[in-house]
Formats: structure tokens, C-alpha cells, sequence
């Protein structure tokens, strides 16, 4: 992400919240501008030909691995690749940086979200195996309010490129 990409992305993230009102799901009012600010890493995705920015992907450290903090897609260009080409992108940039796994937390339930990233190779780590740093992203979620719906906890087995 560009420095002049910020306002698309905040728009882009704001919008891609209303699937989850169109699907009667209420979350907690969410200011991206904030999560801008804690991320390490934002890739984006535009839309073809060049155009502005339709989709992001934003990763922390949690532990020592990498976490992807959001994943979002503008509803009018969903459904199109963008959102699996982001995530294979950060797979990808983790694998080759030596790591061993991607996780994440979603909902469980939506189709956009736990069984979306199921398909995509993801699996629910049982909460026995989180570990200090995972707890600690589960704990400020559920302070921030957006345990509306059963969530999970998911990680990717990658694979280190040579």
C-alpha cells in the first residue's frame, strides 16, 4: 500500500462491512484508520487496467508468526478472485520470510468467512494450542465487541520457498 492509496483503503474496508449488515449481522462501528495504524504490512489489490484499489490484505506479528489481521474486498468487485489473490500473496511473502504458518480469526459460520478460508487450506486450531500472543488477539477482539457470532481461530500450514 501506497501513503496516497490510505483513503481508498478505508473506503474499501467500510464497504466491504456492509455484507455483514446485508446478511443481519451487527458488529461494533469500526474505524480502519485505526487498524492502519497497527498493521505492519497492507498489500492491495486494484482493479484491473489499473484502477483504484478494490481489496487489502493487512498482517501483524502475533508470537512470532505471521497473523492477517483483515482481509476485505469492495462488494462490487467480490466474487471476481481478488480477495484469494491477496491471501495467496500473503501465504506466500510469509513462506518465503521462513515461516511455517499464516492464522487468522473469522467467523466461524459465515460462508465468506470460516468455510471460505477452510477451502483455502486453513484449519481451526483448538483453543488448547493458541498460545500466550493468539489469546491476547482473542481477548481484545471479544473487548472490542465483535463476538457477535461463534468465532474461530485458523492457521494455514506453509510451506518455506527456497
Amino acid at each position: 500500500m501506497r501513503p496516497e492509496d490510505e483513503p481508498r483503503v478505508v473506503e474499501v474496508s467500510l464497504a466491504a462491512d456492509t455484507v455483514f449488515a446485508d446478511a443481519g449481522v451487527v458488529l461494533p462501528p469500526d474505524d480502519p484508520r485505526e487498524m492502519l495504524a497497527h498493521v505492519e504490512e497492507v498489500l492491495v489489490a486494484c482493479a484491473p487496467g489499473g484502477g483504484p484499489v478494490v481489496g487489502l490484505a493487512a498482517t501483524v506479528t502475533v508470537g512470532e508468526g505471521p497473523h492477517l489481521e483483515q482481509l476485505a474486498v469492495h462488494p462490487a468487485h467480490g466474487r471476481r478472485g481478488a480477495g484469494s489473490a491477496l491471501l495467496e500473496a500473503v501465504c506466500g511473502g510469509a513462506a518465503s520470510a521462513g515461516h511455517a504458518r499464516l492464522t487468522l480469526t473469522t467467523f466461524r459460520d459465515l460462508p465468506w468467512n470460516g468455510p471460505w478460508y477452510a477451502a483455502r487450506g486453513f484449519s481451526v486450531v483448538p483453543r488448547a494450542d493458541w498460545g500466550p500472543a493468539l489469546e491476547q488477539v482473542w481477548e481484545a477482539e471479544e473487548r472490542a465487541g465483535i463476538g457477535v457470532l461463534p468465532r474461530v481461530v485458523m492457521e494455514r500450514p506453509l510451506f518455506p520457498r527456497p
